[in-house]
């Protein structure tokens, strides 16, 4: 009878591991899928106005396509979530994603062909873009909710500051775009420069966490080189502009921000 007993449980334990989704085995992944596809959101609608304000630079072209990839692979490989509230904002996500997509596409199409294109497609594109965060920012919630797991506090805090900074760029690159003298900046109102302060702030607090190890200093030291070198423009955004340092140096601040926020999570900090 003992026996039998403990080849049925083994075999139960089996079935029941079998059963799980795939996900399951590392809800963390899913996350970070998601997470980097919000980004290559953002990234994607900062190219199309770096697009647009730099006359039709063909490296913005190529990041825009390079940022819809990514984030299209990142939200399809989201496969299995947790729970059905969390499978229906994904189905929602990605038809409102695909949407998202075609128009893009289509103003990129129509600024070369044209070299210009209307205000209100650009204002439908910027609106389309705010949804999708908040809808993936529910999701991301959400998943974490069902699945009982939780971002460990400095891996998710440096993932805010990629988003922050990414927001950033998007501001900075839509200002200096000036599409019909129109702003589509989002983040409620806030100017660049206060966005800038509450970046400085969230970069402060990583730096004084005690939890810090000599490799996480060291990528927080990386953060901060390539951040004090744009600071000052950010902060005095009105004097100057000089969207290409601001899209360059964002795209290296993230960079070292990522790899930051992979240090910090395979040590669960």
């Amino acid at each position: 009878m003992p026996n039998r007993l403990r080849t049925f449980s083994l075999s139960a334990l089996l079935a029941l591991c079998l059963a799980l989704p795939a996900w399951a085995a590392d809800p963390s992944a899913t996350l970070l899928d998601l997470h980097q596809q919000r980004l290559a959101t953002q990234r994607s609608l900062a190219a199309f106005f770096m697009f647009n304000g730099m006359e039709g630079d063909q490296r913005y072209a190529r990041m825009i396509d390079e940022s819809l990839q990514l984030a299209r692979s990142r939200l399809d490989k989201l496969g299995e979530l947790p729970g059905e509230s969390s499978k229906a904002l994904a189905t929602r996500l990605a038809q409102e994603w695909q949407g998202y997509e075609n128009d893009l596409k289509t103003l990129v199409s129509t600024l070369k062909t044209q070299g210009f294109t209307d205000l209100q497609p650009v204002a439908d594109l910027a609106e389309r873009n705010r949804q999708l965060m908040e809808l993936s920012g529910e999701l991301h919630a959400r998943i974490q909710r069902e699945s009982a797991f939780s971002v460990p506090p400095l891996t998710q805090q440096s993932r805010e500051q990629s988003l922050l900074m990414q927001d950033i760029a998007l501001d900075y690159a839509s200002r200096s775009a000036s599409v019909g003298a129109t702003f589509f900046g989002g983040n409620e109102g806030k100017a660049i420069d206060e966005l800038a302060e509450q970046f400085s702030a969230g970069l402060a607090r990583l730096e004084e966490a005690p939890a810090n190890t000599a490799e996480t200093r060291q990528g927080l030291q990386a953060v901060g080189t390539k951040w004090r070198y744009i600071e000052k423009s950010l902060k005095n955004y009105n004097e100057n502009s000089v969207p290409f340092v601001i899209s360059k140096y964002s795209d290296r601040i993230i960079e070292a921000l990522e790899v930051l926020s992979a240090q910090y999570a395979a040590q669960s900090l």
